[in-house]
């Protein structure tokens, strides 16, 4: 029985040596490389020049991280507490949207927030840009949303929501009944009860989801210059110019994706450590 396990897995190992190591091999000879091939470390010390987008990069990321926490453990809690039907056409819903092209669904997001697009349409229709006018004395014919900041943020949270959803309904959802009545019977309150029992025990779900959302948060690159214009440079953005824009250095952009590699897998240890560490103050 191990002899056919083992030989079952000989295509598994293939594609893992070639679509996941070899890269990453390849990643780390490029980060230590000159453009003639040799050894250097100049690469990183390069990097410096390039602090601030990944300041922004991992800010937007915590950002849109949190709002999608912020939104997803409620709606998460919601539906664990209705019955099978609502459980089932709310991950209809929230799934629904994922079942579209990514570029199409931010492509929808830029008709929606530019200029002249569907929200300051609405916004003139209704007469909010007018009272804004009257009341703060500007001269405004739309209010500003695409390529901002914000724009990225918001189609982050869009994208990446259900990928914070779903780990923490599957979690809650599970949760036996008998825990939360028990506390009941000792005395607790609503508030006790979530705070001492729910969210201790949904908290695995809480870390999947951080590290679903915010590790493609990061390095995302399409939604940053489509609804950030170009203008909001991300991480992605960065690396993809190293490799296919103008400023052609696939030694600096590969240096740029090891360091970024390397935070991300710190940062998932250190979420995996930390809920390890909830999990046994919870059974203590």
């Amino acid at each position: 029985m191990k002899n056919k396990l083992s030989r079952l897995t000989i295509p598994y190992v293939i594609w893992m040596a070639l679509f996941v190591v070899a890269p990453i091999i390849m990643v780390v000879i490029y980060a230590f490389s000159s453009a003639d091939g040799g050894f250097t470390l100049s690469n990183f010390a390069k990097m410096g020049t390039y602090a601030v987008v990944f300041t922004r990069s991992f800010k937007l990321a915590l950002i849109a991280t949190a709002i999608c926490l912020l939104i997803g453990y409620p709606v998460s809690y919601i539906m664990s507490k209705e019955g099978p039907r609502f459980q089932r056409i709310a991950m209809v819903l929230i799934m629904l949207p994922m079942w579209m092209n990514f570029l199409l669904r931010t492509y929808s997001w830029m008709s929606i927030l530019e200029n002249n697009g569907l929200l300051n349409q609405l916004f003139q229709k209704i007469g909010l840009i007018a009272l804004y006018n009257n009341v703060f004395g500007t001269d405004l014919q739309f209010f500003r949303m695409i390529n901002t900041q914000g724009a990225v943020v918001l189609g982050m949270v869009y994208n990446y929501l259900p990928f914070m959803i779903l780990p923490i309904y599957s979690v809650i959802v599970k949760l036996d009944n008998s825990l939360i009545e028990a506390a009941r019977d000792l005395g607790a309150n609503s508030v006790n009860v979530f705070r001492r029992v729910i969210l201790p025990l949904s908290l695995p779900g809480v870390l999947s989801g951080i590290t679903m959302v915010f590790v493609p948060s990061v390095s995302t690159f399409a939604i940053s210059k489509m609804l950030g214009g170009g203008t909001e440079l991300l991480l992605g953005d960065l690396i993809e110019q190293q490799f296919l824009g103008g400023a052609y250095n696939p030694q600096l952009g590969a240096a740029i994706s090891l360091v970024m590699m390397i935070i991300v897998v710190v940062c998932m240890w250190v979420m995996n450590r930390f809920g390890e560490g909830e999990e046994q103050a919870v059974m203590m």
